[in-house]
């Protein structure tokens, strides 16, 4: 109704008269003559209910060539069982030949061209017009525009035509009485995919995708290696053929196929070459990519690495993954899970990670034209390999990535921080002996709470490789090395390392704990930072081959100890009361270091009284001096809303200053031969004269 007027009004039909109404579901049963049975086409036309003809031109009906057009087809294969019950042929014929010509299959406009070689018009369509007119099948004609096809490469208008291929059944029972999909299907479930998202998407695509067209027509590509018996559809299966054109591609290459005599040499003397059409299609790119498992996993002589592979599916310990980007569910993934599935019975990998594509800092995705392309090469020129490594492992891969001058800023930065702190331990580990890990038995709770921070550290940084969470061994190990070590247990133990005798238990089981810390720190870094780490360990170990030939270290169990971990958290709590009221001192000037400090701490909690008992706050808030006080504490104490129960008074530290530890401390307590120093320091300068690492002259 909504297209009448118009279509009449093209015919130039200036008046009407509507005779009957019929719904469209009637008209969805219709059959109609074809318009040009004159010329041979004597067959029935169906009418189609479908979904992409619109109301918003021409008459609301459109021809449908299956042969040409993907909705056409569509609609076609889906009527199937339809067209069968109104006894009309389900076969679609081909009308245009490679060179865009009618064939014999159009009656009446044999090589007739419906597209040049150039890629215009050719005498076709005004052939059938022509037709239709003489006919009597044709009320209006007029020019519509609408979209068409174009070749990616020339740029020219191209047309649908519908071709014989060759295709990989999804249906077909082969296999113990079980299809391609089926199998398939199954072997996704055996799969672990990263994200676990993955799964569901190649499970779906799978599930629903038809079957598989392996043949390309291109003047290019590995060929299928197939004859076919002239006159019929029968395809030549014969040992002694496959052997010898499996030489010749081993000894000259594919092109072999293509060569003049290529039939006579592969079918002679067994079969006659005239009796047999060589194949001159080419294999899908999908499918030559979708086979490198079959020779990556099975070729010793190439990857003798592989060789002996087992893998844990058969009982070993040897995992196959493959990585590549989201989209080769539909590509690489896909296509090498149904060939190994056919061909093997089972998925070509064991595991699958996918990752998501790289964009600038606002998302936009990089070209030459908007000049925000970001080169890996230029990051690695100007920053280092480590620095596009530690974005990359810190960044959500399951996601797009984003990258940028900005965004790399940040990792340069945080990068400083770790190479620094590695460094700093390098510099400190210089003074380990073997004999001090002898010693790591009498280590203080602040040793032994490191040594239960490195057992959970490892827990959790094994589990995250395990599962490719490398953002997660980022997140872990950036606060592990610049907050717990270098800002809190290193910070304190400075004193220790540099002033305390080098016989000192203390600073002797700190090196020992420290070398423990380098290892594990190292190595966890390693995956990642794998230049920086290398750098690392061949300068703590210079006889070492490599620290990626390394093994995470096994951490005794002992170690753990989870009451004093909950311990230190409260004296990390009281600690950061502490720390913030010096920094206030230090802001207006009272101070300069914190060891100018002594403290008073006023406790109002008993369990964390408790905490306190038998620790060196002083020494853990790195003050000359320290008082502890219980109760509540002076209305004017600093306090912290989050730390309920302590406040701190700030007092200056009292005596004088400790010219090598700048400890403040009472003169009276100086031995007269250091009058200078704490009887600490007194004793350290003895020790290293005697070892002839000091001397008074020096």
């Amino acid at each position: 109704d909504k297209l009448a007027d118009q279509a009449l009004k093209s015919a130039k039909v200036d008046a009407y008269a509507r005779v009957k109404d019929i719904p469209a579901t009637a008209l969805a049963e219709l059959t109609c003559a074809h318009p040009l049975a004159q010329l041979g086409y004597a067959f029935d036309v169906p009418l189609f209910d479908g979904d992409h003809v619109t109301d918003d031109t021409g008459t609301g009906f459109v021809h449908t060539a299956p042969g040409h057009g993907r909705e056409d087809f569509d609609i076609w294969m889906a009527s199937q069982r339809e067209l069968i019950q109104r006894g009309i042929k389900t076969e679609i014929p081909y009308t245009v030949d490679e060179n865009g010509f009618y064939t014999k299959e159009a009656p009446g406009f044999e090589n007739k061209r419906v597209l040049t070689e150039k890629g215009e018009k050719g005498d076709a369509n005004e052939a059938v017009i022509k037709e239709l007119a003489q006919a009597g099948a044709i009320i209006a004609r007029g020019r519509l525009k609408h979209q068409y096809p174009h070749s990616w490469r020339s740029k020219k208008p191209v047309i649908f035509r519908n071709t014989p291929q060759w295709f990989i059944a999804m249906d077909q029972p082969f296999r113990e009485g079980r299809t391609l999909r089926e199998i398939a299907l199954d072997e996704i479930g055996r799969t672990k995919w990263t994200p676990a998202a993955g799964e569901n998407r190649i499970r779906g695509m799978i599930a629903n995708r038809p079957d598989w067209v392996v043949s390309r027509q291109r003047a290019w590509g590995v060929p299928i290696a197939v004859f076919v018996k002239k006159g019929g559809h029968e395809i030549l299966v014969d040992q002694q053929v496959n052997a010898r054109i499996l030489q010749a591609f081993e000894q000259e290459g594919a092109d072999a196929w293509y060569h003049e005599n290529a039939a006579k040499r592969f079918l002679a003397p067994d079969y006659a070459p005239e009796d047999y059409e060589k194949i001159s299609d080419v294999l899908d790119v999908w499918f030559d990519s979708g086979s490198t498992h079959a020779f990556v996993l099975n070729d010793a002589e190439q990857f003798p690495m592989l060789a002996g592979l087992n893998r844990k599916r058969d009982g070993g310990l040897d995992e196959i993954m493959y990585l590549e980007g989201s989209d080769q569910h539909r590509g690489w993934f896909h296509s090498s899970l149904l060939e190994s599935c056919g061909a093997d019975g089972r998925a070509p990998y064991d595991a699958v990670l996918t990752h998501g594509f790289v964009l600038d800092e606002k998302g936009r995705k990089m070209s030459k034209s908007l000049g925000n392309v970001v080169a890996p090469q230029k990051v690695i020129s100007d920053a280092g390999a480590d620095i596009l490594r530690l974005w990359v492992a810190a960044s959500d891969y399951a996601d797009d990535l984003r990258v940028g001058p900005e965004i790399l800023k940040t990792f340069i930065e945080l990068y400083r921080k770790l190479r620094n702190t590695l460094r700093w331990m390098l510099g400190t580990l210089a003074h380990h002996t073997q004999e001090d890990d002898l010693l790591i038995e009498q280590a203080g709770e602040l040793e032994r709470l490191m040594l239960h921070r490195l057992t959970e550290m490892d827990a959790q940084i094994r589990a995250a490789y395990s599962a490719y969470d490398f953002k997660k061994v980022v997140a872990l190990l950036t606060p592990f090395m610049t907050s717990d070590l270098s800002a809190f247990y290193f910070d304190i133990r400075k004193d220790a390392l540099y002033c305390d005798p080098p016989s000192s238990v203390k600073r002797r089981t700190t090196l020992a704990v420290i070398e423990q810390i380098f290892r594990c720190v190292t190595t966890w870094l390693a995956p990642i930072l794998v230049f920086t780490s290398e750098e690392a360990w061949l300068a703590r170990y210079p006889q070492a081959i490599s620290a990626h030939l390394e093994q995470f270290p096994t951490l005794p169990s002992q170690w753990r100890d989870d009451a004093l971990f909950q311990k230190w958290e409260q004296i990390r709590l009281i600690r950061s009361v502490v720390t913030g009221a010096l920094e206030i001192e230090r802001a207006q000037k009272r101070i300069g270091s914190s060891l100018e400090a002594a403290p008073i701490v006023y406790l109002n909690d008993s369990k964390l009284s408790a905490a306190l008992a038998a620790c060196d706050f002083a020494e853990i808030c790195i003050v000359s001096n320290l008082t502890l006080e219980n109760g509540a504490g002076p209305s004017d104490a600093f306090r912290l809303p989050e730390v309920p129960g302590v406040a701190v008074s700030p007092q200056r530290a009292k005596g004088v200053k400790c010219a090598r530890s700048w400890k403040y401390f009472d003169p009276a307590s100086a031995e007269p031969d250091y009058q200078d120093i704490t009887s600490r320091d007194a004793q350290a300068l003895r020790e290293l004269t005697a070892l002839g690492r000091w001397s008074a002259q020096a």
